[in-house]
C-alpha cells in the first residue's frame, strides 16, 4: 500500500532538480525537444497498432479459438496493457513538467487568504495539477491551515487531488472515451467544491487538532528558484520512470481482473447487481468501495470491463470515486489532525456528493 500511497508526488524530486547547476546538462534544449517529438510521433504509430498486434498474439501466436471466452480474456490483456502503460507514460510526462510550475509551497501561497466559493473552485482546479499522495496529506493540511487557507478550502484541494487526477481522466478518456472523461471532471471537481464549501460553512475549525492549531506558519519558506527548461523536461521524464515504476504491477492486477470479466461474465450480468434499476447498488458500490483502497491506474480497467458487462454508468463512477477519494488509508492518516466529529463530517459530506453524483447519472444517461 505505501507504493500506491506515493504514485503521485513527483515534487520531491523537482526540489532535487533546483539543486543542480543547468551547466551540467549536456544535451542542449532544442536536441531535447527535437527528441521528445519523434518520440510522441513514434507513441502514436505504435499506439494505433495495439489492437492488430494483440490479436495476433492472441489468435496467432498462441493459437486461441476467436470468440472462446479463454480468447477473449487474453486478447484483453493483450490490447490493455500497453495501451494503459503508454497513456499513462505519456500524461504522466507532460504533466510532470506542468508540475514543476505548481509546487505544493506555491499552490499554498495562491490559496492562502482566498475567500470560500471562489477559493474552493480555485483549490479543486489546482487539485488536478499539484503533486498529491495520501502520505502528505497531513503536511499539506497542515501548511494550507497555518498559512490561513480556510479550513472548507483546504479539504476541497484534498478531495480533489486524488480524486480528480491526471491518471484517472487519461485512462477514462483512452478507454472509455472523452464524455465520460468529461462527467467524471466536472462531478469530481463538483462534490469536491460542494463538500469542502459544505464543511467551511458548518463551522468545524474547533474540531483540528489543538496541536495543529497552535502551530504558526514557518515564514523561512524554501525559495521559488526557477528552474530552467532542461530541468523541467528531466522532471517530465523523472515522473515517468518513479510513478510507471511503482504501479505497473497494479496496472496488470487492475487489467488482469478486467479480462476475467471481460472473458467470463456474460452479457447484461453485472445488470442486475450494479444496472440502474437496483436503487441499492449505488451505496452499496461506494460501500464497497471506500476499504478497497487502489489508484486510478489499477481500478480504471475494472470500471471498463463493469460498463461492458451492463453495469450503470452512476454506480460505476460512485465505486470509483468512493475508491480514489474516499480510501480507508487516506482517512486513517487524516485522523492525526482532524478530530473524530471532523473525520465523520469529513466523510459524510464527500460520501453523499458520491451518492448523489450516481444516482444523478443512473436517471439521466
Amino acid at each position: 500500500m505505501k507504493e500506491i500511497q506515493n504514485i503521485n508526488c513527483p515534487c520531491s524530486d523537482s526540489k532535487e532538480l533546483q539543486g543542480k547547476p543547468a551547466t551540467k546538462r549536456t544535451v542542449k534544449l532544442s536536441q531535447k525537444i527535437v527528441l521528445t517529438a519523434g518520440g510522441i510521433g513514434l507513441w502514436f504509430i505504435v499506439y494505433r497498432q495495439l489492437d492488430a498486434f494483440a490479436g495476433f498474439l492472441t489468435y496467432t501466436v498462441f493459437s486461441i479459438q476467436h470468440g472462446s471466452h479463454f480468447g477473449e480474456a487474453v486478447h484483453f490483456f493483450f490490447y490493455d496493457t500497453p495501451k494503459v502503460l503508454m497513456l499513462l507514460s505519456l500524461v504522466i510526462f507532460g504533466v510532470g513538467i506542468i508540475r514543476t510550475f505548481f509546487t505544493p509551497e506555491r499552490t499554498r501561497k495562491i490559496l492562502a487568504g482566498k475567500r470560500e466559493s471562489a477559493g474552493n473552485i480555485l483549490a479543486a482546479i489546482l487539485g488536478i495539477v499539484t503533486p498529491f499522495c495520501s502520505c502528505s496529506a497531513v503536511p499539506l493540511f497542515i501548511g494550507f491551515v497555518t498559512a490561513g487557507v480556510p479550513l472548507g478550502v483546504t479539504l476541497s484541494f484534498l478531495i480533489a487531488a486524488p480524486m480528480v487526477n491526471e491518471i484517472a481522466l487519461v485512462l477514462l478518456y483512452g478507454l472509455l472515451g472523452w464524455k465520460i472523461a468529461g462527467l467524471y471532471l466536472v462531478t469530481g471537481l463538483l462534490v469536491a467544491i460542494v463538500a469542502g464549501w459544505v464543511i467551511g460553512r458548518l463551522g468545524l475549525e474547533g474540531h483540528i487538532e489543538d496541536w495543529v492549531r497552535k502551530m504558526h506558519t514557518n515564514a523561512a519558506d524554501a525559495p521559488d528558484n526557477t528552474l530552467t527548461w532542461n530541468q523541467r523536461f528531466l522532471a517530465g521524464g523523472t515522473a515517468v520512470k518513479d510513478i510507471v515504476g511503482k504501479v505497473w504491477i497494479y496496472v496488470i492486477a487492475g487489467i488482469a481482473v478486467g479480462a476475467g470479466i471481460h472473458g467470463y461474465v456474460p452479457e447484461g450480468f453485472m445488470a442486475s447487481i450494479m444496472g440502474r434499476d437496483a436503487w441499492w447498488s449505488v451505496p452499496v458500490a461506494v460501500v464497497i468501495g471506500i476499504p478497497m483502497y487502489s489508484n486510478a491506474a489499477g481500478i480504471v480497467p475494472v470500471i471498463q470491463a463493469l460498463l461492458e458487462k451492463g453495469a450503470a454508468l452512476g454506480t460505476v463512477l460512485a465505486f470509483m470515486m468512493s475508491v480514489i477519494a474516499l480510501s480507508l488509508p487516506e482517512v486513517v492518516i487524516l485522523r492525526k489532525v482532524l478530530k473524530p466529529t471532523m473525520i465523520a463530517v469529513f466523510v459524510t459530506v464527500v460520501g453523499s456528493g458520491i451518492l448523489l453524483v450516481g444516482y444523478l447519472f443512473n436517471l439521466i444517461v
